[in-house]
């Protein structure tokens, strides 16, 4: 088992412990159960030894203030590590003409080994792993910085190779130490990747994919497809990190074909191409939300039905905006709002029942 996956479970029982108490002491105020002193005793000492055990090991968050604590760390982090990639591109450009073209490479190669070896050092120095995460944020970037000013430097051809190998190292950086955001930005290297080769295929060139919004869908659905392997289980979290992120480049690219018909690589008219990306939106969003309700996956369902409001409301602006007064507009949707509440609401009342029988 992998520090991540032990800190997740370790999480989890400490959360259900947490609940125990909760629910025990409500059940006494309701005389539903009585514990003698002694037993009470043994019960909370046994509980309080859980949970020492677990903040030794993998320093869980016992309480929903050390939660709230840690989400704000989180956040620290990430700014922290953002500000510091900041910085190191200043200080390029500051100093950049002062050096010689050798004292330039030496710093660009240098940059990333030592971010890198200091996510190491603080990985193995703190179990929370928050600074590492600020550092290997700084560390991808810095390695971003460096192929990019390279080949700057030295006057290569650019290439969409320097999307995998980013897309690569993000990766290695995710599953070495178990974070999530290097991941993420991993993901969306290769997706680009993935939609710049496409268009390489298809005779345009490679640079052209992000007015290609088509070429994204493939790179998605491999994300989403990727998220069922059983190698995403040993990873706690990893796997609704894959299909968010592929998700959000599906929809998105739904979502800009929907609009601008024109980007497409149908050989057909805008007119034609924005019904069918608008039909297969509400089809694709309907569908997700469905399945993530079904299967239990929270991130899935929200996406789905994030999406589905997003595209709802683009097509009564479309459709009414222009010749409906503002409040009639307005109240149309805070009406077609509840109509969904009540909806939503009425499914999660089904599955409260099955639950319960």
């Amino acid at each position: 088992m992998d520090r991540v996956t032990g800190k997740r479970e370790a999480q989890q029982r400490a959360d259900r412990i947490r609940v125990f108490r909760e629910e025990l002491a409500e059940l006494e105020r309701e005389g539903a159960l009585a514990l003698d002193a002694a037993q009470r005793a043994e019960l909370e000492a046994h509980l309080q030894r859980t949970l020492a055990a677990l903040a030794e090991r993998f320093d869980i968050d016992a309480s929903e203030s050390q939660k709230q604590i840690s989400w704000g760390m989180r956040i620290a982090s990430t700014l922290g590590g953002l500000a510091l990639c900041a910085a190191l591109v200043l200080f390029i450009l500051r100093f950049w003409g002062l050096l010689s073209t050798l004292a330039q490479v030496a710093v660009l190669v240098a940059a990333p080994l030592v971010l890198l070896a200091a996510t190491e050092y603080a990985a193995r120095r703190e179990r929370t792993l928050y600074y590492a995460l600020l550092l290997s944020l700084a560390t991808f970037g810095a390695f971003v910085l460096n192929l990019n000013v390279l080949g700057s430097i030295f006057n290569m051809k650019s290439s969409s190779g320097a999307f995998l190998a980013w897309g690569i190292f993000a990766l290695l950086l995710a599953y070495a130490y178990g974070l999530r955001l290097p991941l993420a930005a991993g993901l969306f290297c290769l997706t680009c990747y993935v939609a710049a080769n496409f268009c390489s295929w298809l005779g345009w060139s490679w640079a052209s994919f992000p007015e290609k919004p088509e070429t994204f869908l493939f790179g998605g659905l491999i994300l989403v497809a990727a998220a069922a392997g059983r190698f995403q289980r040993r990873y706690a979290g990893f796997g609704w990190v894959y299909r968010v992120m592929g998700l959000i480049a599906v929809f998105t690219a739904i979502l800009i074909l929907s609009e601008s018909g024109g980007r497409s690589l149908l050989p057909m008219r805008e007119s034609a191409v924005e019904p069918i990306y608008q039909v297969l939106g509400f089809s694709a969003a309907g569908l997700t939300t469905w399945m993530g309700i079904r299967t239990s996956l929270a991130s899935v369902a929200n996406m789905g039905a994030v999406f589905f409001v997003l595209l709802l409301c683009l097509r009564f602006y479309h459709w009414w905006w222009a010749w409906m007064p503002g409040y009639l507009f307005f109240l149309i949707i805070s009406l077609v709002a509840i109509g969904l509440l009540a909806l939503f609401q009425r499914l999660r009342a089904q599955m409260a029942k099955e639950a319960l029988s």
